[in-house]
C-alpha cells in the first residue's frame, strides 16, 4: 500500500439539495463519500478535511448530483472509491444495475450477486453504503414492496423514489 493510499488526503464542498445540505468526500483516488444533513459519522466514513476544498472528483460529483436533482441527469459517470469489504462492493456495485425509476428488493439482488440466500446481507451492506444517490441504495426496497431502512431517513427515500418516478 503507498503512503497515499495509508493517509489519503480529503477533499469535500457542499451541495445545497431538495433534501437537504449533502457533504461531498473524495480523496484523490476518486469519490468516497456522500452525507446527508442528519447522517452521523461512523467510523467507516471519511473524515471532514479541516479546510474543505474540491478537487476534480467533488466538482464532477457537485456537477452531476445538481444534473440529477433538476431531472437531467439520470446515470451517473463519476470514478468512486468507496471503504469496504469485498462483499460490500460487490452489492454496491449491483445496486448501480438497477435503473433509474425502478426498483429492487434485497433478495433480487443477493440472488444477482449469486448468493440467493444473502438477503439480510446484502441488506447490511446496503445499510453501509457511503455513496448513497450515486449508488442508489434509496432504490432498494422490502420483498412486499414497504419501505426500509435508509441513512438520509425515510422521508428522503420516499422524495428520491417520487423524484424519480417519471421514468416508470
Amino acid at each position: 500500500m503507498s503512503p497515499n493510499q495509508q493517509n489519503p488526503e480529503y477533499f469535500c464542498a457542499y451541495l445545497e439539495s431538495p433534501i437537504g445540505q449533502l457533504t461531498v468526500i473524495a480523496t484523490d483516488q476518486g469519490l468516497t463519500a456522500i452525507r446527508f444533513p442528519n447522517q452521523k459519522r461512523t467510523a467507516q466514513a471519511a473524515p471532514l478535511p479541516a479546510n474543505a476544498r474540491a478537487n476534480l472528483f467533488v466538482q464532477q460529483a457537485l456537477e452531476q448530483l445538481s444534473a440529477y436533482f433538476t431531472g437531467n441527469l439520470r446515470v451517473f459517470d463519476l470514478t468512486l472509491a468507496p471503504q469496504g469489504t469485498a462483499f460490500q462492493k460487490t452489492v454496491w456495485t449491483q445496486l448501480r444495475a438497477i435503473p433509474y425509476g425502478a426498483t429492487a428488493s434485497y433478495g433480487a439482488i443477493a440472488t444477482a450477486i449469486g448468493k440467493p440466500t444473502a438477503a439480510r446481507a446484502v441488506g447490511m451492506a446496503n445499510s453501509k453504503n457511503p455513496l448513497p444517490i450515486v449508488v442508489p441504495c434509496h432504490r432498494i426496497i422490502g420483498s412486499n414492496g414497504a419501505l426500509t431502512g435508509f441513512a438520509g431517513g425515510l422521508d428522503t427515500k420516499r422524495w428520491l423514489l417520487a423524484h424519480e418516478l417519471p421514468a416508470r
